[in-house]
C-alpha cells in the first residue's frame, strides 16, 4: 500500500476493499484526481483510499493521472550523531530537491543537501524509503516522489541556508531536539524517523 500526502492529509493506494469508517473509498480508474486533491487541500476530505485491483500497477495508474516530479533528499548525520534539519516556511524539514536530467538519484540528493545547507564531505550510507506528496506549482498539481538517503559527514563548519530556496535556518539537532522539531514538521519527514535508530 502506498501512502500519498496532500497538505499532510493522506490518501492510500490500495487493492483491498475496506469497510469505510472514518474515510472515503474511491475507484482510482474513474476518479478525477485533480478534483479529489482540491477537496483535500480545502479540508473537505481528511483521509481517503483509492482502490485499484492490481497492486503491481496501482502506482503506474496514479502516475498516468498526474505529472510526476522526482527528488532526492538526505537524512544527514554528523560525528556527534546529530541530524541536519532546515527550517523553511516555518516548518522543520530535511534538505531535498529536484533531480536534474541524466543525474543519478544519489548524486541529486547529495547535491541538494550541499546547495541547501552548505554542508559537504557527504558519504551515502544506505538508501531509505521513498515518500510521496502532491503539491501545486504554477497552478499545476504534481506528485513528488522523493528518494531518501542516509548520509554521514564529518563537516564541522557552520551550515548556511540557501536564501533563494526560502531556507530560514539550518541546524544540527540531537535526538531530544529532533522529537521537538518533528512536532512542527511534515508527515513524510516523520515517516523517515519511524524506522530510524540514531547512528553514532
Amino acid at each position: 500500500m502506498y501512502k500519498v500526502f496532500v497538505n499532510d492529509k493522506p490518501f492510500f493506494l490500495t487493492n483491498q476493499i475496506v469497510k469505510e469508517t472514518d474515510f472515503q473509498l474511491f475507484l482510482l480508474e474513474s476518479t478525477d484526481i485533480k478534483k479529489l486533491v482540491i477537496k483535500m487541500f480545502n479540508n473537505k476530505i481528511k483521509k481517503c483510499y483509492l482502490y485499484y485491483p492490481d497492486e503491481k500497477i496501482i502506482f503506474k495508474k496514479l502516475k498516468e493521472k498526474i505529472p510526476v516530479q522526482r527528488a532526492g533528499g538526505g537524512l544527514v548525520y554528523n560525528s556527534q550523531g546529530e541530524v541536519l534539519f532546515i527550517l523553511r516556511n516555518g516548518k522543520w524539514d530535511l534538505p531535498k530537491g529536484g533531480k536534474e536530467k541524466r543525474e543519478k538519484m544519489k548524486h541529486a540528493a547529495m547535491r541538494e543537501v550541499e546547495e541547501e545547507t552548505g554542508v559537504n564531505g557527504l558519504t551515502v550510507k544506505r538508501k531509505l524509503q521513498k515518500t510521496y506528496h502532491i503539491f501545486k506549482r504554477n497552478g499545476v498539481y504534481k506528485l513528488k516522489i522523493t528518494h531518501w538517503f542516509e548520509m554521514y559527514t564529518d563537516y564541522n563548519g557552520i551550515p548556511v541556508g540557501q536564501a533563494e530556496e526560502g531556507i530560514e535556518q539550518v541546524a544540527w539537532l540531537n535526538p531530544e531536539q529532533i522529537k521537538e522539531a518533528l512536532k512542527n514538521s511534515y508527515e513524510n519527514i516523520k515517516l523517515l524517523f519511524e524506522n530510524q535508530t540514531v547512528s553514532s
